[in-house]
């Protein structure tokens, strides 16, 4: 089978090995004739970006970048993103990298018209109305990573820097035009990055899969996500250029964030404000915290989850499957606790509080409360 395909699901994707060749394209298809790529630090200066922006240049897109953008982007990163967005007159942006980079780029292209502060337009009730949505700008999104899938969300998560907390920006026209999807450009993740990443992908299908709301077609993509990533993410890792494992780990990412509309749960609940204080790796931290909520979750997932060990071939029901988690974890090298994560001396109550401020809470099968919560990051210290 070849690995190639054009898709319309949830957005018009370009999937297959060497596909970033049609950047420039794409840009066209989208209506931008005076793009800025915006990535992270660490992909301002590597190979494949340059490329891409040799790619640009060639069709007379030129080669602007801004790559000002932390590991958790912040109110600051947009701010200043939005200060060479507007100066530099840019129509759209490409949104170029991993989760960081790509919430940056969507944000920019979300506010580079509105009037209204950013933090009017939190993922709260329908604030995202707030927005003007006929100055939202295009946004062509290519992921370098195989984790967020934000490239296929309609959400950016940005930091608040007086307040260290993680908000979500959501309009559905932050969803990208366009979506490059090469697994070519992830071949050169380190280990650590592939392992982060990719469970990234394993924990947005498996809440998606257990949270308690009615989204069958989410929980179909859940459920074969989360085969995907069993069967594909110990290859990535052990070869990183082993490109049938990448480009199926690519699609497992894109699934991942397709399927969380149903929701999201506790890991991502508890794993935000680590990030925001702590700024520890987001997927990372998400497989951390993954055996306890499991374990937190199990009165309410114990059957859904033995039907998802049947279909990944994994005995022993909701006990095989929290055994093949704890397994999977320990095999791609993620920390067992926070400690060994760097986290040290953590302020729990100032934790708890932001985690029950966090809109994952209302797709966890259990309700989370003051007391509950305060004992999972207890268990995981």
């Amino acid at each position: 089978m070849q690995l190639v395909g054009n898709w319309s699901y949830p957005t018009a994707i370009r999937f297959g090995a060497g596909r970033i060749k049609e950047i420039a394209d794409a840009c066209h298809s989208a209506g931008i004739t005076n793009p800025l790529l915006v990535t992270d630090r660490g992909l301002g200066p590597m190979e494949i970006t340059t490329k891409t922006l040799g790619l640009l240049e060639q069709e007379g897109l030129g080669s602007a970048m801004f790559c000002e953008v932390d590991p958790n982007p912040t109110d600051a990163n947009v701010a200043a993103g939005l200060e060479v967005y507007r100066a530099g007159g840019h129509d759209g942006v490409i949104a170029f990298g991993g989760g960081s980079g790509l919430d940056l780029a969507k944000t920019l292209a979300f506010m580079k018209g509105q009037t209204r502060p950013l933090w009017d337009f939190e993922d709260i009730g329908d604030w995202w109305t707030r927005a003007d949505a006929d100055v939202i700008d295009p946004i062509v999104a290519v992921p370098t990573t195989a984790g967020t899938g934000s490239e296929v969300g309609r959400a950016g998560v940005i930091t608040n820097s007086e307040t260290t907390e993680k908000k979500i920006i959501f309009h559905p026209k932050m969803l990208p035009a366009i979506v490059i999807c090469d697994p070519e450009l992830t071949v050169g993740m380190p280990k650590f990055i592939t392992a982060g990443t990719g469970l990234d992908a394993f924990a947005h299908c498996v809440e998606a899969y257990c949270a308690p709301h009615y989204h069958p077609m989410s929980q179909g993509i859940a459920l074969e996500g989360m085969r995907l990533v069993k069967e594909y993410l110990p290859r990535a890792y052990e070869d990183g250029t082993d490109i049938e494992a990448r480009a199926h780990m690519m699609s497992a990412a894109a699934m991942g964030a397709t399927a969380f509309q149903k929701g999201l749960g506790a890991i991502h609940a508890l794993s935000h404000p680590i990030g925001a204080y702590h700024h520890t790796h987001h997927g990372t931290t998400n497989a951390l915290f993954m055996p306890a909520v499991l374990e937190f979750n199990r009165p309410a997932i114990e059957d859904v989850i033995g039907k998802a060990a049947d279909y990944l071939g994994i005995d022993g029901g909701y006990s095989g499957f929290y055994e093949f988690v704890v397994d999977f974890n320990n095999s791609l090298g993620i920390p067992r606790t926070l400690r060994e994560l760097g986290v040290e001396n953590p302020d729990i109550p100032v934790l708890v509080k932001s985690a029950l401020a966090d809109p994952s809470t209302g797709g966890n099968p259990v309700e989370m409360t003051e007391e509950n919560t305060t004992a999972l990051y207890e268990a995981c210290r």
